[in-house]
């Protein structure tokens, strides 16, 4: 629409036309849209979701020698699936955060319940 001359949208001509990397704006929506604040509703969301896996496992889960709350992926799964069917990518953002460490890239129902997920 940017380039049609019978268009009247004057929010396209105040757009920049190109951004390249290495712009701090690449990649990232207009500071004030909505999609901006939608991507930072769901941010504060995800968190929310990870703060409440520690809790279901700080409560679930055995303390051990080292002081730190462990449980297995099926008892986790078993107890956290009932809360929300995200509950390995609410690990895996966790583990990126370095709230939670357990082996592997990926925890798979069944195959892996016996792998232990320790909360740091």
């Amino acid at each position: 629409q940017r380039k049609n001359p019978f268009s009247n949208d004057n929010r396209l001509a105040s757009k920049p036309v190109h951004t390249h990397r290495g712009d701090p704006s690449y990649g990232r929506p207009l500071e004030g849209s909505q999609t901006e604040q939608r991507g930072k509703d769901a941010h504060s969301h995800v968190e929310k979701e990870v703060e409440e896996l520690c809790l279901v496992i700080k409560s679930t889960g055995q303390v051990g020698e080292d002081g730190h709350v462990s449980v297995t992926f099926g008892q986790l799964f078993e107890t956290y699936v009932t809360i929300s069917n995200k509950v390995v990518g609410i690990l895996l953002r966790a583990r990126k955060h370095g709230l939670v460490h357990f082996e592997g890239e990926m925890l798979w129902q069944g195959k892996d319940d016996d792998v232990i997920i320790t909360l740091l």
